[in-house]
């Protein structure tokens, strides 16, 4: 209760403070210099950007009529998106190769803020705003990372939150679809004490990609952006986002899939979340050649996920305890398994940019520095029935978790920008310093599954990680609109505090993830109105922490694996007819495309792994149809083998047209097969978990039509035109993939 009092109050406070505050010195302006840290930024902006980026503007996000994130990242190249649940709330992004599971090798960020609730001490997504709530998404790779953090590897995926208006706007739109899909969306916005102030609700619901599912979230957004006079701005967000979902944590077993490939038999699982933030952005304009902006935030996020299976391997949670005894007894006597997370995440952030003009030379220099907190408690609670809220006391029941983990990380760097004429070049550092702790509590020690009166000893642990991060990078001007571009910088992610301190509170041997990343570019203008963007990569791990699939985890558990190499391109291209003077102003024929070849995504040293046996053996051959002589059971070394997760190529392309207020896009997106596993196994295991998931391709359809400047607008969209069926993953089993889904609806401006 004092926890929620505080949050309520913190949560209050900011908008207390902020809204009245400033009110009487707010400027009567309607033009509001960015309060906001900017990642890529304008056309300008990002043409100074040293390495490779990409941009899905909101004219891309309402040509597609994306339903979700991951509809918005797969038109990026070097970004592999893996669907899970079906509505884009845990989402699995992976880049150039690395694995995509919960996002953990990827920094998230809203206008340029950490938008995950650890992404220090547990880097992974278990919750993500709906894309409604966004006007663009920008991916950012290469040198440039360097100045966020703490992940420095493979990239940023920073989502925009649209301007606070000025004057009046209003907006509502309703859509529905197949698989119980429905879509309520709606804004307001303009003048409020002197600036400009929006509310923006989304409530989506689907029953996703399997049965037996129910996602349920609404997400409240406000936003507040007020000039103090000439030389400040203040920027207020404010949002609260609540799930309540029944959707599994287990996949299917091979026998299950080919029975129903969408079944679900775990209908008591329940997924309850919410998360809270407040954000505070001030700038103030020092003189025209420095900039000081400071960013304060706040994110609480609570998590209870009550599920009876965690991997296709348990049938169900609870199977050794008499009680249960299998699926027969799954709706009635067998228990479950209560998952409780509560994080707090605050930090301060500042960055001053200096423009070089004030020093006689081109170019800018941006120096920031961070202090960050996490905390994290954690609960595993085990009840004796299928709804339990409590712990039981069966044999398999009781209080199985209870720990907190704490972050605090400061954080420092700074970057500049030196230009000589065509040649501009950007060296840059960040340091990290971040202290790991766990606290482990005493737990009641059951005896026949009734507590005993004895306890556990309570146990801590702490570690500290340092790193320096260099990098610098370069941009040429070959020619007119046509730009060469490169840089190495020194990739970094850290483990969570789960993996480098064990629950008896000591140390493990699971080293931070290094790397050297190398890329070289080229983009610009191929002819007025078409425009490519093209980049070869070399991401050289001295450690990359992979899931332990073949050490007898499920896909979620981690270990080192050693030095690997990931080798790659990729390609973008966009046209449009219009842009090159080709149509008339009102008509756009248009296309996209965006290929990501990862050549090599490899083991690079020993690393020796197990084949699994499928026939219950210890050793022996492997018995099932094509798995060929490899014997079972026999450790061997997975060098040159290909990473679990990480596909070869992968293609999204669109074409469509724009006139008079008509706009329809048909879209195609393909991706080869991946291995789920280190062996590299290609039949599939009993439990799913394990062997070759296959390529497929897509199609996928929008069309929209609104008058001109007009006050509503109809569409329509269509994803898995031709209802292909296909996996996605097997980490905890087999996941399909998205199926045919159409979604009607109306928009209404005033």
């Amino acid at each position: 209760m004092i926890h929620r009092i505080a949050r309520t109050a913190l949560l209050l406070g900011c908008a207390t403070v902020a809204f009245p505050a400033f009110a009487e010195t707010a400027a009567e302006t309607a033009t509001q210099p960015a309060t906001e840290i900017i990642v890529v930024g304008t056309a300008e902006e990002a043409d100074e950007i040293a390495g490779s980026f990409s941009k899905v503007s909101e004219e891309d996000l309402r040509r597609t009529r994306v339903l979700n994130v991951n509809d918005a990242l797969r038109q990026v190249t070097g970004v592999f998106v893996r669907d899970e649940e079906g509505a884009g709330m845990r989402p699995n992004i992976g880049i150039r190769g690395l694995n995509p599971i919960r996002s953990t090798k990827v920094l998230l960020l809203e206008d340029g803020v950490p938008l995950g609730y650890a992404p220090y001490g547990d880097n992974a997504a278990y919750y993500h705003p709906p894309i409604q709530r966004f006007t663009g998404v920008e991916v950012l790779k290469g040198a440039g990372q360097i100045r966020f953090g703490p992940q420095t590897i493979g990239g940023v995926v920073n989502y925009i939150t649209p301007d606070a208006p000025e004057e009046f706007i209003a907006s509502g739109t309703v859509a529905a679809g197949n698989r119980d899909m429905l879509m309520l969306d709606g804004q307001v916005g303009g003048k409020l004490l002197g600036g400009g102030v929006l509310v923006h609700v989304n409530h989506n619901q689907t029953d996703g990609n399997r049965d037996n599912q129910a996602l349920r979230f609404t997400d409240i957004f406000i936003k507040g952006a007020w000039e103090l006079g000439p030389d400040h701005g203040l920027t207020v967000k404010l949002s609260r986002f609540r799930e309540d979902s029944h959707v599994g944590y287990s996949g299917l077993r091979r026998d299950e899939f080919a029975a129903d490939p969408r079944g679900n038999v775990f209908v008591n699982d329940d997924f309850q979340t919410e998360r809270m933030n407040a954000t505070i952005a001030h700038r103030w304009d020092l003189s025209e050649d420095l900039r000081l902006l400071t960013t304060g935030y706040y994110h609480y996020f609570t998590r209870d996920w009550w599920r009876q299976s965690s991997n296709s391997g348990q049938r169900p949670n609870d199977a050794s305890d008499p009680a249960c005894g299998g699926l027969a007894n799954l709706l009635t006597t067998c228990g479950n398994e209560g998952r409780l997370r509560d994080y707090d995440t605050y930090g301060v952030e500042t960055r001053l940019s200096v423009d070089h003009a004030l020093l006689g030379f081109g170019g800018e220099t941006e120096i920031g520095v961070r202090y960050h907190e996490e905390r994290q408690r954690r609960l595993q609670l085990n009840g004796d029935t299928p709804n339990a809220r409590t712990p039981g006391t069966g044999v398999n029941a009781g209080v199985r978790e209870n720990n907190e983990r704490d972050t605090t990380a400061f954080a420092a760097f700074i970057q500049s920008r030196f230009d000589f004429g065509a040649l501009s070049v950007t060296p840059g550092v960040r340091a990290e310093f971040i202290d790991l702790t766990r606290r482990n509590l005493p737990i009641d020690v059951l005896v026949g599954g009734r507590p005993s009166g004895a306890v556990t000893a309570a146990s801590s642990g702490s570690e500290s990680l340092n790193e320096v991060l260099p990098g610098i990078g370069a941009t040429w001007e070959v020619a007119e609109n046509v730009t060469l571009y490169g840089g190495v910088h020194r990739g970094f992610a850290p483990p969570r505090v789960e993996d480098i301190i064990t629950a008896a509170g000591g140390s493990v041997d699971l080293d931070p993830e290094l790397s050297w990343n190398y890329e070289i570019g080229i983009r610009g203008d191929i002819v007025r109105g078409i425009n490519a963007d093209a980049t070869f990569f070399v991401m050289d791990f001295e450690n990359q922490i992979i899931a332990q699939s073949v050490a007898g985890g499920i896909g979620t558990q981690l270990t080192s694996a050693g030095e690997t190499m990931h080798r790659g391109g990729e390609f973008a291209l966009n046209a449009s007819s219009r842009d090159a003077g080709w149509t008339e102003s009102d008509t756009d024929v248009f296309a996209r495309l965006a290929v990501t070849w990862v050549a090599d995504a490899k083991f690079n040293s020993t690393r020796i792994a197990t084949a699994p046996c499928f026939d219950g053996a210890t050793t022996g051959t492997q018995v099932a149809t094509g798995s060929g002589p490899a014997p079972c059971g026999v450790a061997r070394n997975v060098e040159g083998n290909r990473l679990p997760y990480s596909p070869e190529w992968l293609v999204s392309g669109a074409i469509g047209v724009e006139h008079k207020g008509f706009t329809g896009q048909l879209e195609v997106i393909s991706q080869s097969s991946i291995f789920a596993d280190d062996v590299n196994l290609i039949p599939v295991t009993p439990d799913g978990q394990r062997g070759l998931i296959e390529g497929w391709t897509q199609v996928n359809a929008a069309v929209s039509y609104g008058p001109p400047q007009g006050k509503w607008e109809v569409f329509t969209t269509v994803r898995n035109l031709f209802d292909r069926l296909y996996i996605v993953d097997r980490a905890r089993g087999i996941l399909p993939g998205q199926p045919f889904t159409i979604q009607a609806g109306v928009t209404i401006r005033y």
